[in-house]
């Protein structure tokens, strides 16, 4: 027998590998389809025949067709296609600003005519406007509000009488040291008096205000609590100085609304005319509360409590105004409201003697006043 050398053997364990990998080995190029085709005509040019060869499409039929299955054709249809509600805009660099305008109109008329159960014909009118500018940038917040309003009413039998008359306007500006915090240091300040005198009807001859007569300013600063949504403000100053001005004279004179009253002879002739300005310092909170009841209902609450620190500290006066609001539609809204305000150095029931003089300036009263109004409002 003979003897393998060690390379040979190596040799041949090589040839035997290398033969089993071509046999388990897979050829990675697919191999060759013929299309269905079928010759169909033959013919000679020159010396070479040409075979014309067509390849046949198969496909299945549909042998069972479900009855919700629509062939035809498919179209596009706006029959149903509502149209937009709101006027298209164009894309605009987004800003920090937040902005209201509303403009509103309420009427309300009650007619008689051979009316057995009896009743005066009467129309009312109330105008209003309101605009709020909002500015709202990582750490500075600055709420900017205006809000004015007159109404009229009138009644058959007697003359023109106001039932309206607001001048409001509130800025407040706020810091917060981060931008997860609801809480900022806050700067307030507060204005508002009316248009137009006032009187205690049917007395028009000696007007009980006037325009700033009074009017109140509140400037101070504290802190601030403001939800994400902007919809609860809660504002704490412990350094707030209020003042009140009554420029009409003749008020000051009368001692209205707390300024120091003129000094009378006995005659009754005036010495020292009465100050037309009253400055306090106390501590102030205001609350605005807005809370969405239902859709297109929504209520309304903005509160003012203030003590003075010098002269009646603890006597707090009150003004708290609520309205709900229920919106028909875009422009006709309805809405019910009631004030209430307090306030020591607004004094009722004056008693005077024969000769006139003030004898008793009266005592403070709480001051209740209720709305229903129907109307217009455009919001621009």
């Amino acid at each position: 027998m003979r003897r393998l050398f060690p390379f040979q053997i190596v040799l041949f364990f090589c040839f035997l590998i290398f033969q089993s990998s071509l046999l388990i080995s897979q050829d990675t190029i697919p191999t060759r389809i013929l299309p269905d085709s079928t010759v169909i005509d033959t013919m000679a040019i020159d010396t070479m025949a040409i075979d014309t060869i067509v390849i046949r499409k198969t496909q299945d039929k549909i042998k069972h067709i479900p009855r919700g299955v629509n062939l035809t054709n498919p179209y596009i249809s706006f029959n149903r296609t509502k149209p937009l509600k709101d006027k298209y805009r164009r894309f605009r660099i987004p800003s920090f600003w937040t902005t209201e305008n509303t403009l509103g109109i309420n009427v309300s008329e009650v007619a008689f005519v051979n009316w057995n159960a009896g009743g005066n014909n009467a129309v009312s009118g109330l105008g209003y406007l309101k605009f709020v500018r909002n500015y709202k940038f990582r750490y500075v917040q600055w709420d900017n509000n205006v809000e004015l309003r007159y109404g009229l009413n009138a009644q058959e039998g007697r003359k023109l009488r106001k039932s309206e008359d607001v001048i409001r306007m509130s800025s407040n500006l706020g810091y917060r040291r981060d931008t997860i915090s609801n809480w900022y240091y806050s700067v307030q300040l507060n204005f508002n008096t009316q248009f137009a005198n006032g009187y205690k009807y049917p007395n028009r001859d000696e007007p009980i205000s006037a325009f700033m007569a009074p009017g109140y300013l509140f400037f101070g600063a504290g802190t601030s609590y403001i939800t994400r949504d902007q919809k609860f403000n809660l504002y704490l100053s412990p350094l707030t100085q209020k003042s009140t001005f009554v420029l009409d004279q003749y008020l000051a004179d009368k001692g209205s609304f707390g300024v120091k009253k003129a000094v009378l002879d006995t005659d009754g002739n005036v010495i020292t005319p009465g100050e037309n300005h009253l400055l306090e310092f106390g501590f102030l909170i205001t609350n605005n509360w807005t809370w969405d009841v239902a859709e297109h209902v929504q209520l309304k609450s903005r509160l003012n409590l203030y003590t003075d620190y010098l002269s009646s500290f603890g006597n707090i006066d009150v003004d708290w105004e609520l309205n709900l609001k229920l919106r028909v539609n875009k422009y006709i809204l309805t809405s019910i409201g009631a004030q209430i305000i307090y306030d020591d150095d607004i004094l009722f029931d004056a008693v005077k003697n024969d000769d006139g003089v003030v004898i008793d300036p009266g005592v403070p009263r709480i001051q209740f006043k209720q709305l229903l109004n129907i109307g217009v409002a455009y919001e621009f």
